[in-house]
C-alpha cells in the first residue's frame, strides 16, 4: 500500500495521510445548498473530492465519505445576515422551501453522475439534523461557548484561543465586514450565530422550537453536527473549496474543538477557484455556467472533467470555450488510442506499461498532481506502434479507476456513417485515393475520426464536431 502525501491547508505543509485505524480513511465534503443549480465553479471542487476517494480506494484504503445537503440556515451574507437562500429561492421560483431543495439537490445528484462522481456514502440534510445541532448548541452553553442577543445564540470566539488557526486570523483589531451593517450586540467581530431567531412578527417556512426560542441553526451548525455524528471526532480528512478557509470551516472547527476538547479533522483540503476571464464564478453575481450549459454547446460532461483535471486541484484554472474544447480534444485523443489500437496482433509491452503505470501513481500520490499523470498518459499512448493488445487495455483500465474518464469507452457509429465508412473502403480497393480522401473529410466533418492501420485495415472513433 503507497503512501499519499496530501497538502494539509492546517499546517501548510505536505503530510503523508495516516488513517486511525484499520486503513479506513474518513471523508467529510461540503455539500451544495440546494438553492440553486450548480455552477461549474461548484463542480470543480466535486471532481477533487472525486478525484481524492479514487485515489484512495485505487491504493487499497478503505473510505466513508459524507457529504451534506445545505437546506436550510445558509444566509445571503456570511456575516450572519440576509435571508436565507433556500428560502429567498422559493419565494424565486413560487414554490416552497422543501419543494425547492429536493429539486435542486436531484439536480446536483445528477451533475455529480454525468461527472462520473463516486457517490458518497451518506447524504445528510441540514433540515433532518436540528435536534444534533441543538444539542450541540447546548453543549457549547454549558461550556461558556456562547452568549444571547436580540437576534440569535451566538459563539464567542475571545473564549477559545486559537481560534482562526486553519487561516492564520490574528483576530484582534478586525472590523466587521463593509457588505452588512454592523451588528453592535456583537462582543467580537469574528462571533458567528449558533441560532438564529425568526424576526418578529413574521413565520419562516423553516423554523422549530429551541431552547433560546423559534428560529433555525447557524450555517456552520449542520457540519459540526453531522460530520461527528457519522464519521466521529477526530476524523481523517475534511474537504472544501478555498473560499470556505476564513469563515466557514473555521467556525466549523472553533465550535467543535470546543464542544469535545479535541481536534475535528487531522487534515483539511481545499480545491481553488474556477475562473472566467479571470473572475470568480459565483451566483450571487450572476457569473456563472451550469453543466447543461455545456451540453448545449454539444460537449460531454466528462470533457469537463477532463479540463479539471488538467489543472492541479490547488491552482486557479480559468474556464473557456477554447479551454473545453481543447480539453475534449485531449480526451477523444486518449480514448482513440485506449480503444482503437488495442491491435491483438501486437501483445507484449508489459514491462514497458509496469514502468508507465508506476509513474502514473507516483504522480497521484504526490498531493494528487493530475497535470503530471496526464502527461505519463501522453508518454504511454505514443508507443502504439510498439506495444497494444492486453497490456495497453489493463494499463488503460488501472488509470481510469481513478481518473474516471471512461477511457475504454468506445461508441457505435449511425447508419450513415457506417455507409461513408463502407464507401471509403471501396475507394481505397480501387485505389481511388482522391475519392478516399473526400470520403474521410466528410466523416470529420460529421464528428468521426478515421485513421488506416498498418495491418491495412482501419480505426474508426468519435472525433469532434464544429463548434
Amino acid at each position: 500500500m503507497k503512501k499519499i502525501a496530501i497538502y494539509n491547508t492546517l499546517t501548510r505543509s505536505r503530510e503523508e495521510i495516516v488513517p486511525e485505524s484499520d486503513q479506513l480513511v474518513r471523508i467529510y465534503s461540503c455539500g451544495l445548498t440546494v438553492y440553486d443549480f450548480a455552477h461549474i465553479g461548484n463542480l470543480r471542487k466535486y471532481v477533487f473530492d472525486d478525484l481524492l476517494r479514487r485515489t484512495l480506494l485505487y491504493f487499497g484504503y478503505k473510505v466513508k465519505q459524507v457529504m451534506n445537503i445545505t437546506d436550510v440556515g445558509h444566509l445571503t451574507s456570511d456575516a450572519d445576515e440576509g435571508e436565507d437562500k433556500v428560502e429567498a429561492g422559493a419565494k424565486r421560483e413560487k414554490k416552497s422551501a422543501s419543494e425547492l431543495a429536493e429539486y435542486y439537490e436531484k439536480e446536483f445528484v445528477k451533475d455529480l453522475k454525468s461527472l462520473n462522481v463516486l457517490m458518497p456514502d451518506l447524504m445528510p440534510r441540514a433540515t433532518d439534523h436540528i435536534k444534533e445541532q441543538i444539542e450541540l448548541v447546548k453543549t457549547l452553553e454549558k461550556k461558556d461557548f456562547t452568549y444571547k442577543t436580540s437576534d440569535g445564540v451566538y459563539f464567542d470566539t475571545s473564549r477559545l484561543p486559537d481560534y482562526g488557526k486553519l487561516a492564520k486570523l490574528k483576530t484582534e483589531g478586525q472590523e466587521e465586514g463593509k457588505r452588512v451593517e454592523k451588528n453592535p450586540e456583537k462582543k467580537n467581530p469574528t462571533d458567528f450565530a449558533l441560532w438564529k431567531f425568526s424576526p418578529s412578527g413574521a413565520k419562516r417556512q423553516m423554523e422549530w422550537e429551541s431552547p433560546w426560542g423559534v428560529g433555525f441553526p447557524g450555517w456552520h451548525l449542520e457540519c459540526s453536527a453531522m460530520s461527528t455524528k457519522y464519521l466521529g471526532q477526530p476524523f481523517e480528512i475534511h474537504t472544501g473549496g478555498v473560499d470556505h478557509i476564513s469563515v466557514h470551516h473555521t467556525n466549523e472547527i472553533a465550535q467543535s474543538e470546543a464542544a469535545a476538547g479535541k481536534p475535528l479533522a487531522k487534515y483539511w483540503l481545499h480545491s481553488d477557484f474556477l475562473l472566467q476571464g479571470g473572475k470568480k464564478m459565483a451566483k450571487s453575481e450572476g457569473h456563472f455556467i451550469r453543466l447543461q450549459d455545456i451540453e448545449k454547446r454539444g460537449f460531454e460532461p466528462l470533457d469537463f472533467r477532463m479540463l479539471c483535471l488538467g489543472a492541479h486541484y490547488r491552482s486557479k484554472l480559468d474556464f473557456s470555450w477554447e479551454a473545453l474544447r481543447a480539453a475534449r480534444m485531449r480526451l477523444v485523443d486518449l480514448r482513440r488510442e485506449f480503444t482503437l489500437f488495442l491491435d491483438k496482433d501486437k501483445e507484449g509491452g508489459e514491462e514497458f506499461y509496469r514502468g508507465k503505470l508506476e509513474k502514473f501513481e507516483n504522480a497521484l500520490t504526490d498531493d494528487l498532481n493530475t497535470p503530471k499523470a496526464l502527461a505519463v498518459l501522453s508518454e504511454a499512448i505514443a508507443s502504439r506502434e510498439e506495444f497494444g493488445g492486453k497490456a495497453k487495455e489493463d494499463f488503460a483500465k488501472k488509470v481510469d479507476k481513478i481518473l474516471g474518464l471512461n477511457l475504454l469507452q468506445r461508441e457505435t457509429p449511425p447508419k450513415d456513417i457506417i455507409e461513408l465508412v463502407k464507401k471509403r473502403k471501396a475507394a481505397r480497393l480501387e485505389r481511388n485515393f482522391k475519392e478516399s480522401d473526400r470520403l474521410r473529410i466528410e466523416i470529420n466533418k460529421k464528428g468521426w475520426e478515421i485513421d488506416d492501420l498498418p495491418s491495412g485495415g482501419y480505426a474508426l472513433g468519435k472525433g469532434l464536431t464544429k463548434r
